[in-house]
C-alpha cells in the first residue's frame, strides 16, 4: 500500500537531529490530529508513576493505538510533538529516547518540549501526532 507521508532530510542543516527535518503529504491525503497520547491505563490510572521512561512507552503505546482505532500505522505519522513535564533536560532525552527507538527507521519531524505540568496526577509524558494516509 502506497504512503501518503513523504520525510524530507535536509543536506544544508545539521546532521544531529535525529529526526528529519520535514515531510510532507499530497493533498488527497486525509489527514489525522491525535489527541495527546498520556501514559495511561485501560482503568484511567496514570501507568509508571515517576519514570519518564516508562510513560513514554506507555503514551507511544496508547498512540499506536489511537492511529491503528482511525485507520493508520507509524509510518504514517507525519509529525509529532513529545511534552515531558520537567526542566531537566535529561528527562526530556530520556522520553525522547523511548520515542526515538519506537519509531525506528520512520523518523518523522518532531519537537521535543519540557512543560510545567501535564493535566492527569503523576502525568510526566505526553505525546502528540499527526498523520496522513491515502484511502483506497
Amino acid at each position: 500500500m502506497p504512503r501518503a507521508v513523504t520525510l524530507i532530510r535536509s543536506t544544508t542543516l545539521s546532521d544531529v537531529a535525529e529526526y528529519a527535518y520535514a515531510a510532507t503529504a499530497p493533498a488527497d491525503a486525509r489527514l489525522i490530529f491525535l489527541a495527546g497520547s498520556c501514559p495511561l491505563n485501560e482503568d484511567g490510572s496514570t501507568a509508571a508513576v515517576g519514570d519518564y521512561a516508562g510513560q513514554a512507552a506507555k503514551a507511544f503505546e496508547n498512540m499506536r493505538i489511537a492511529l491503528a482505532d482511525a485507520g493508520a500505522s507509524l509510518e504514517d505519522v507525519i509529525s509529532t510533538r513529545v511534552l515531558v513535564a520537567s526542566s531537566r533536560q535529561e528527562d526530556l532525552v530520556t522520553a525522547w529516547g523511548v520515542v526515538r527507538a519506537r519509531f525506528g527507521d520512520h523518523d518523522a519531524p518532531s519537537t521535543l518540549m519540557g512543560v510545567t505540568v501535564l493535566g492527569y496526577y503523576d502525568q510526566l509524558v505526553e505525546i502528540e501526532a499527526v498523520a496522513a494516509v491515502l484511502d483506497a
